[in-house]
């Protein structure tokens, strides 16, 4: 057999390896926008693709991997809302306003996404690194960046016009995203926890209206101090 021919099938076979990895990300998107994180097993995606599980362990190093995977794809849509929402105005706290609220219409329309990232934040650098490929890692590191990127140049942009005074934008950018994480659980369950009287719980009601308000006034209330 000719190198030419031996790389021609390394090449087919390469091909046909990513489009089977493809076929399972995309049914895993499908099964997370259908029924949740929680109710998406291996099995199942499997299923959907029409192969046995034990395929899909060939293709990737398990669950969390498959997982991560996913939210790569959520993740390059935020990104390009984020980056129409950042080109939307030139006023730095327009756009920072503009930014946050984007990752919120975001979040509240595609719940899975929310659930998702929670998962994997929840999981320790070394857990992730012993349960996903260095690969993986990568590519689910810098879908993560290029979000963070964009809103860490409204800060820096807003800081040289000065309109804002972060120290450290990079760090504020980190900790909006994280702490927006939790502010959309918050919008996806719509209830407030609080006393009627002391020690006596109930509840309020909350709209993702208002977790948006709430996200982009405190965003702004950040950058400024």
């Amino acid at each position: 057999m000719s190198t030419l021919e031996t790389d021609g099938r390394r090449t087919a076979a390469a091909a046909r390896r990513r489009a089977r990895e493809k076929q399972i990300i995309d049914a895993t998107r499908e099964l997370f926008d259908e029924r949740g994180v929680r109710d998406a097993q291996i099995e199942d995606i499997a299923k959907a693709v029409g192969i046995n599980r034990a395929i899909v362990y060939r293709h990737f190093t398990g669950k969390e991997e498959v997982f991560a995977l996913t939210l790569v794809g959520y993740l390059d849509e935020l990104r390009a809302e984020l980056a129409d929402a950042a080109a939307s105005t030139t006023d730095p706290e327009d756009r920072l306003a503009a930014l946050v609220g984007a990752f919120v219409e975001y979040g509240v329309a595609h719940p899975a996404f929310v659930d998702c990232a929670q998962t994997l934040m929840r999981r320790t650098g070394p857990d992730l690194l012993d349960e996903m490929s260095e690969s993986a890692l990568f590519r689910l590191g810098r879908a993560i960046s290029s979000c963070l990127a964009l809103l860490t140049q409204v800060l820096e942009d807003g800081v040289a016009a000065g309109a804002f005074t972060v120290e450290d934008p990079v760090l504020l950018a980190n900790t909006l995203y994280a702490s927006g994480l939790g502010a959309l659980q918050l919008a996806r369950v719509g209830i407030l926890v609080k006393e009627a009287a002391p020690g006596i719980p109930t509840v309020g009601q909350i709209s993702a209206d208002q977790v948006r308000d709430y996200l982009v006034a405190s965003a702004i209330a950040l950058a400024r101090r």
